[in-house]
């Protein structure tokens, strides 16, 4: 019988640099996944003024004595942002020292660092401008919104960066022109419509209803706030996205036909229309927190499908790509 000592030889324990580095990456997105969601659940709770109009300091303070439940919330929100930073920072450090100059999963890292250093100065924007609790300023709207893209940005340049370093290639959108055409207006119709989801969202927190008569009788009041007024256009514009990025999805399977691509869009469209369905409980139960955050993963969700969909898709083949999803 075979030692303990024998098995451990004949079973390493240790694997690659760069496959260790890919289960970091994927880790680092799930990581900012959850980072994303708590700063949703910051704002559906109103707790975003839980540290006062002070940043990087609560209250004034590093470590607010005493705090409301509300300063525990955004405290919490701040302490995950800051780990992300830190991990991304290890992201761009273990990309430098894993692979040569030039590769792509480098430049994957760097974008991350960027958008994370600018979601970082967007979050104490909308602090120290006071775009927080109750503020309903048009201006907040803009804010919200170019929070939301800018994530959206983070989690593509994530997702990117993990999916290169599990050995697959670049993409080559000048070898299919059309195909990368329709990707980009599909990617440029989900980052619309979730800036008109965190608006909405937005909305439903400073205008709460009790009934569905009450929210369609705000909706279409004379007087009623831009951000209640544009609650009817973000169910028609998701439901026109949906058909666009769909009809992209199919294509992409067609005019690709490996197997990581047919099951990346059949992933996508699966989504999708979860997504809707979800819509429509959101809408009929007004907007609880709960559903609201599985609203918000979803959308993330969908959104890094829709992003593989097009790495694969527009990658020339390769083994890796031909017979896995990147995992």
């Amino acid at each position: 019988m075979p030692s303990t000592a024998d098995l451990a030889v004949a079973r390493p324990l240790t694997t690659s640099p760069a496959a260790r580095f890919a289960r970091y990456a994927w880790g680092v997105l799930a990581a900012n996944l959850g980072v994303i969601l708590l700063g949703a659940y910051v704002r559906a709770s109103g707790s975003g003024a839980g540290c006062g109009a002070h940043w990087p300091l609560c209250n004034g303070e590093v470590l607010p004595r005493d705090p409301a439940i509300q300063t525990v919330v955004e405290l919490s929100h701040r302490l995950s942002s800051g780990l992300a930073l830190l991990l991304i920072a290890g992201l761009v450090i273990a990309a430098w020292r894993t692979y040569p100059a030039g590769h792509v999963v480098r430049r994957g890292a760097v974008l991350s660092a960027i958008f994370i250093a600018s979601e970082a100065a967007i979050g104490a924007g909308l602090v120290l401008l006071r775009y927080v609790a109750d503020d309903a300023r048009i201006a907040r709207g803009y804010w919200v919104g170019g929070h939301l893209l800018n994530t959206f940005l983070l989690v593509a340049a994530l997702t990117l960066t993990a999916w290169w370093a599990s050995g697959h290639a670049a993409p080559r959108p000048r070898d299919r022109r059309g195909l990368a055409a329709g990707l980009l207006a599909a990617a440029a119709g989900v980052l619309l419509l979730g800036v008109s989801g965190a608006v909405t969202a937005l909305g439903d927190t400073l205008f709460p209803v009790t009934t569905l008569a009450e929210g369609e009788a705000l909706t279409f009041a004379d007087s009623a706030h831009l951000f209640v007024r544009l609650r009817i256009y973000h169910p028609l514009l998701a439901i026109a996205v949906g058909a666009g990025v769909t009809l992209v999805a199919v294509a992409a399977a067609r005019a690709t036909p490996r197997p990581v691509v047919r099951r990346l869009a059949g992933i996508v469209v699966a989504l999708w229309a979860g997504q809707l369905l979800l819509g429509v409980v959101n809408v009929y139960l007004l907007a609880p927190i709960g559903i609201q955050l599985l609203h918000l993963l979803l959308s993330d969700l969908i959104w890094i499908a829709l992003v593989l969909l097009a790495a694969a898709s527009l990658a020339p083949p390769t083994p890796e790509s031909a017979t896995s999803t990147g995992r």
